[in-house]
């Protein structure tokens, strides 16, 4: 009988329990369960490597350069809070925060054209105008690493609305202002010429059918195919639209924004925190981890264009006891079934994968982990256990881990009008349990949601584990998400980029990725 099969018999009345919330730890190795607490009171738990200054790099237009100094200037001091909710905070100015200061002017500034910018986005061709809308960011930044010599950490690419509207999938360009292809053969010309595999009359015309094939092979999302495209140049991006920092520049004939967006102070928490991150520096982790142990999430994300030898792409993300965390690719294969609606990798594959994961541990800590995770959005199935299983040293205690949110289950208080508190579990067998990692949080005052909250579904269905130690690093996981300034995710790190970090992986027909650390994809 298979683990899930022994592992679904419940236990005959459910155990209730209340996960303590995760305490973090922060600069002078102080302690805190709110991440603005912690880095308004203490400071960011260790600073930028080596400079302990934030370098970055700002490529756009002329409007969007101007936009991006006049936030610029208004981060370097506080920000009010817009309103009086516990969860919200003023913006205490970045020096308060990170005990560094905000640069007056960026380390690298790099115009891009705006007509070539519009232009290109409004192509005909839709996977043409991405590809060329990008390259033109790309290419800006790609001739300044080549040419300079002090380089940033990081850049903002500031894209306009439209960019960023045209840039995402299933988008149509009004007639009016459609620019045509440059594309040497249209994608159905292209398409239809290699459907019976043979090649086609004159050698420019097969050369044309594989230029415009090989545009069509990216993704039709400006933001996916920039950050994928930035990885050979391992460069660090952090796209904001012109919307976000300077909202009051974009409202109707009654003065009302075209786009609701978190008020400023909100905004300056989150990027600022991102941007600390992005820079290398560490603005807080678990405190309570315990040494040795290493948390991957799998990822799994279906290709755009599938082969017949390929229709999925798998992938995995090592987070550590520090919080610090890696990206893996492994292969394309036809991983992705239809019948289940799942993807799977063979057992190959998988002791592959994870043989990349364990050497990388052990460049870092000078040994294999004691205690290794394996986060999956479905139950891995025997072949892939047995692959990882393969791969992990006999001393490291290994368990698989399904992590998906019921929406099926709900909790209702019968008086008071707050909502399920979070953390609490309902243990349901020896190896599962649904928890509520959101909900009404004291040290906010509030739930910061607007739906009954839903719990995740954990279950632990390979190997061997205590079920309320890892509803405590879960719980503890959903705490690490560098990319906002919030209390807490719904689902932990491992799981939570799973699908945005899968849609990089797969943005660009390329199989060269090495590790690279998880700054380069959030």
């Amino acid at each position: 009988m298979g683990r899930s099969g022994r592992r679904a018999a419940p236990i005959r009345k459910p155990r209730t329990i209340h996960v303590p919330e995760p305490m973090l730890r922060f600069g002078h190795g102080q302690r805190c369960e709110y991440v603005k607490d912690g880095l308004f009171s203490f400071g960011p738990l260790a600073p930028i490597p080596s400079r302990g200054a934030l370098r970055f790099g700002v490529v756009g237009t002329t409007e969007g350069m101007r936009r991006f100094d006049r936030w610029s200037e208004s981060i370097r001091t506080g920000i009010p809070c817009a309103d009086d909710k516990a969860h919200k905070m003023s913006w205490p100015g970045f020096s308060a925060v990170f005990e560094i200061e905000w640069p007056k002017e960026p380390l690298a500034r790099v115009m891009v054209d705006h007509d070539s910018v519009r232009n290109a986005i409004r192509r005909e061709n839709r996977h043409e105008a991405v590809y060329e809308a990008v390259g033109i960011f790309e290419t800006a930044i790609r001739r300044y690493l080549e040419k300079e010599e002090s380089l940033p950490d990081f850049w903002f690419v500031v894209i306009d609305e439209e960019v960023f509207r045209l840039g995402r999938p299933e988008q149509i360009v009004p007639v009016a202002v459609r620019t045509e292809s440059m594309l040497p053969m249209s994608s159905r010309s292209a398409r239809k010429s290699q459907a019976g595999g043979t090649a086609l009359l004159f050698p420019e015309w097969q050369k044309d059918a594989e230029a415009t094939l090989a545009v069509e092979a990216y993704e039709v999302n400006f933001h996916n195919q920039l950050k994928a495209r930035m990885l050979q140049h391992r460069a660090v991006i952090q796209i904001l639209r012109e919307t976000t920092i300077t909202p009051d520049e974009f409202v109707d004939a009654r003065g009302k924004p075209k786009r609701k967006v978190d008020d400023p102070a909100t905004v300056a928490w989150n990027l600022c925190t991102t941007a600390f991150f992005k820079a290398q520096g560490k603005p807080w982790q678990l405190d309570a981890v315990r040494p040795g142990v290493c948390y991957v999430g799998l990822v799994y994300k279906q290709l755009h264009a599938p082969t017949a030898n390929a229709n999925a792409c798998c992938g995995a993300q090592m987070f550590l006891d520090s919080g610090d965390g890696v990206v893996f690719k492994g292969v394309d294969g036809n991983w992705y079934k239809a019948d289940t609606k799942e993807c799977h990798i063979s057992e190959d594959k998988a002791a592959e994968l994870m043989s990349t994961v364990v050497a990388s541990y052990r460049d870092k800590h000078g040994g294999p982990p004691t205690e290794l995770f394996i986060h999956g959005k479905a139950r891995f199935d025997e072949a892939e256990w047995k692959g990882f299983r393969s791969a992990v040293p006999s001393g490291t205690q290994l368990a698989g881990v399904r992590i998906r949110r019921s929406l099926d289950d709900r909790l209702y208080r019968g008086q008071g009008a707050t909502p399920v508190l979070r953390g609490i579990a309902a243990i349901t067998s020896k190896y599962r349990a649904l928890l509520w990692s959101r909900g009404y949080v004291p040290r906010l005052r509030t739930y910061p949601g607007w739906e009954v909250p839903a719990p995740i579904d954990v279950e632990i269905s390979q190997g061997e584990a205590d079920i309320d130690q890892v509803l405590t690093d879960v719980l503890g996981l959903t705490k690490l998400n560098y990319n906002a300034c919030i209390y807490a995710d719904g689902m932990p790190v491992t799981l939570r980029f799973a699908n945005a970090v899968g849609e990089i992986l797969t943005a660009i027909p390329s199989n060269d990725y090495r590790p690279l650390p998880f700054r380069y994809y959030i």
